[in-house]
C-alpha cells in the first residue's frame, strides 16, 4: 500500500497516512476542441443559483495532471455545493482569449483559468468586469516593468485570486527521498516551459538531493537543472510526450535512475521511457501517480499539489460571498502540497529522516527557498 506524507495545519506535525485513490473525472462534453460547453450541469447537492467555469490550459481535462485536478475540485464543488459548472477545453494558446470572453459572456459568476499562460487573458477579463469574480491556477497577476529588461510588477484585483502552491516544499522532500533511493547516485529533472510553477518543483528537488548529501555524506548528482543559474532542461510545452521519452532516455544513458518530470502529459513519456529502461523511477507531479497514470509500478514519489482543493475553496468563498481576491497558497502546513510515496519499498530510515524534515518545514525551522515561490 503507498503512503502519503503530508501535514495539517491542526496538528502542526507530519504523520504517515494512506493515500486514497480518486477515479479520474469522465468528460462528457461533446462539444469540439477549444469551444465552451454551453449547457451547464448540476451535481446532487441542492442547486443554486451559482455558475463556475473552468478553462483548461493544453492538455485538456484528462491530461492526468494539473488540468484534470482542477476539474476534480469544480465537480466536487457541483456536487457538493449544489452549483452549476460550465466548462471551455483548450488546444492551444490561440484558444485562451476566446474561451476567457465566452465565460463571461455566458454570465459566469466565477471564472477560474487553469495555468501559468492563462493569466493575461484572465486578467484582462478581471480589470474589464469588475462585477465578476476570477480565480488563476499556477500564477499571479502583474503588468509590465517599465524598460525591455525590466521584471513584471505585481497587480492585486480586488476581484480575481491566485491559487498558487509552495510545491518546493514537498519537492524537496522527493528529492531527499530520490537521492537517497538512488542507486547509480544520479537522478534527474525537466520542465515544460521555463515558468515560475515549473521551475519552483526544480528548485525543490535540487535542493532536497542537496540536503540528502549534507546529512549522509553523499555525492548524489542532479542532471537538467541548475537552481542558481535558473536554467535546465526543458520539452518545450506540456503535450509532446515523444520529447518527454527522448529527454529522459538520454538522462538514461548518464546514469540518472530516478527521473522527476514536471511537464503535464509529457511525463506520461518519461514515464514510458523509464518503465521500458529498466530499473528506473520516476517521481510523479501535481497529483498522485501510482493512482492517475497506469505506471503505478515506477512510481517511486509524488509531488502532489492539491489544486483541486484550491479550486474548490475559491469557488465556494464566491458562492458565500466571502471572496476578497487574496491568493489561496496551499503549503506542507495547510495540506496545500503532499509529498505521496509510491511502489518502492523505502526504508523506514529514509521515511523517518524524511518525516523529521517535514515537520521542520512546518514548523518553519527549515526554510526551503526559491526564487520562484508564491
Amino acid at each position: 500500500m503507498k503512503k502519503t506524507i503530508y501535514a495539517t495545519a491542526l496538528a502542526a506535525v507530519a504523520t504517515l497516512a494512506l493515500a486514497a485513490c480518486g477515479d479520474a473525472p469522465e468528460d462528457d462534453s461533446t462539444e469540439p476542441a477549444g469551444e465552451a460547453t454551453t449547457e451547464a450541469t448540476t451535481g446532487s447537492a441542492e442547486e443554486v443559483d451559482y455558475l463556475a467555469c473552468l478553462i483548461s490550459d493544453q492538455g485538456g481535462w484528462e491530461d492526468q495532471s494539473f488540468n484534470q485536478s482542477a476539474m476534480e475540485g469544480g465537480m466536487r464543488a457541483q456536487e457538493e455545493l449544489g452549483i452549476q459548472l460550465n466548462d471551455a477545453e483548450s488546444q492551444s494558446d490561440a484558444d485562451f482569449g476566446p474561451n476567457v470572453d465566452s465565460m463571461v459572456q455566458q454570465g459566469c459568476d466565477m471564472t477560474i483559468g487553469v495555468g501559468f499562460l492563462l493569466e493575461d487573458p484572465i486578467q484582462a477579463a478581471a480589470e474589464g468586469n469588475t462585477d465578476v469574480n476570477f480565480g488563476l491556477v499556477d500564477a499571479t497577476f502583474s503588468n509590465p516593468g517599465e524598460g525591455a529588461d525590466a521584471a513584471p510588477v505585481p497587480v492585486e484585483l480586488p476581484n480575481a485570486a491566485p491559487i498558487i502552491f509552495n510545491t518546493a516544499e514537498a519537492a524537496y522532500l522527493a528529492g531527499y527521498v530520490a537521492a537517497g533511493m538512488s542507486e547509480t547516485g544520479t537522478v534527474a529533472t525537466f520542465g515544460g516551459l521555463p515558468i515560475p510553477s515549473v521551475n519552483i518543483f526544480m528548485d525543490g528537488f535540487v535542493d532536497g538531493v542537496a540536503k540528502f548529501n549534507e546529512d549522509n555524506d553523499g555525492d548524489v548528482q542532479v542532471l537538467g537543472w541548475d537552481k542558481e543559474a535558473q536554467d535546465g532542461t526543458f520539452s518545450g510545452g506540456f503535450e509532446d510526450q515523444g520529447q518527454g521519452q527522448a529527454l529522459t532516455e538520454q538522462f538514461i544513458a548518464q546514469g540518472a535512475d530516478v527521473i522527476m518530470p514536471v511537464a503535464g502529459p509529457v511525463g506520461l513519456g518519461a514515464a514510458a521511457a523509464a518503465e521500458s529502461a529498466g530499473n528506473v523511477w520516476v517521481v510523479g507531479v501535481d497529483s498522485d501517480w501510482t493512482a492517475s497514470t497506469d505506471y503505478a509500478d515506477i512510481v517511486l514519489a509524488s509531488v502532489v499539489k492539491e489544486i483541486g482543493a484550491g479550486v474548490f475553496e475559491t469557488i465556494k468563498a464566491g458562492l458565500e460571498g466571502s471572496f476578497t481576491g487574496e491568493p489561496y497558497i496551499g503549503d506542507l502546513a495547510n495540506g496545500g502540497v503532499s509529498l505521496a510515496t509510491g511502489s518502492a519499498d523505502i526504508p523506514q530510515e529514509l521515511l523517518d529522516q524524511v518525516e523529521a524534515l517535514q515537520e521542520q518545514i512546518i514548523s518553519g525551522e527549515l526554510a526551503v527557498e526559491t526564487v520562484n515561490a508564491p
